[in-house]
């Protein structure tokens, strides 16, 4: 039953268009920071934030702390996940 609750966090941590566009953007271009999706993505900040909390909070981003920054890549379940969203386009 905990393996369903875990599949459950992981499908709603990707279950967002705009969190699909970050983990797609994040395979081509790792180390990215808020600012930098923000601008790439034309999406608040403040939200384009909350997005990067929950895909980490799904084990999907990991968060990189660099000093005063903080760059987000892919972590190996992310990439996992992008694949299986391309093979149902």
């Amino acid at each position: 039953m905990m393996r369903a609750k875990y599949l459950e966090k992981i499908i709603k941590g990707a279950s967002n268009h705009r969190r699909i566009e970050i983990i797609d953007v994040l395979d081509k271009l790792p180390q990215q920071t808020v600012m930098q999706l923000s601008e790439r993505l034309n999406v608040n900040y403040k939200t384009l934030s909350e997005h990067l909390r929950r895909l980490a909070h799904a084990g999907l981003v990991e968060k990189n702390y660099r000093g005063a920054e903080v760059q987000h890549t892919l972590t190996d379940l992310g990439e996992t996940i992008l694949k299986f969203l391309r093979i149902l386009e």
